[in-house]
């Protein structure tokens, strides 16, 4: 699968691997699996953990180059930039969410060429210690 494909697909909330299949049902419902080739959207409990940093990182990035645009290329007052950056901070990564999430399953399918999951549990850990 190339990676364009697969970016594009995260882009418009589809599943990465077929585009067919939504990843969401409401705005912070995620399906469980892809309606359209049955990808399990959520490996494992904390799966979706790495998506905070997409989510964190570009509203970092956009909100340091937004200050330094703002500190060097207006003359706005400094109390209106901070409010209006702090209002950015919060109700961008509402809205980039759901984006977030999608980049994050569809950078795992392309890194993760096996097509296969690794199992949570292995199929002879019963739990008892035979040491």
């Amino acid at each position: 699968m190339k990676f364009w494909t697969t970016f594009g697909r995260s882009c418009r909330l589809r599943c990465p691997c077929c585009g067919r299949g939504r990843l969401f049902r409401g705005w912070f419902a995620m399906e469980a699996v892809c309606t359209g080739c049955g990808l399990k959207f959520q490996r494992e409990p904390g799966y979706f953990l790495g998506s905070i940093y997409f989510n964190y990182g570009l509203t970092a990035l956009l909100v340091t180059v937004g200050y330094f645009a703002a500190f060097f290329g207006t003359d706005l007052p400094q109390p209106l930039v901070l409010w209006s950056l702090t209002a950015f901070c919060v109700l961008f990564p509402l809205w980039f969410f759901r984006y977030a999430r999608s980049l994050w399953v569809g950078m795992d399918r392309y890194l993760d060429r096996s097509g296969n999951p690794p199992p949570t549990r292995l199929p002879d850990d019963d739990g008892i210690d035979v040491r």
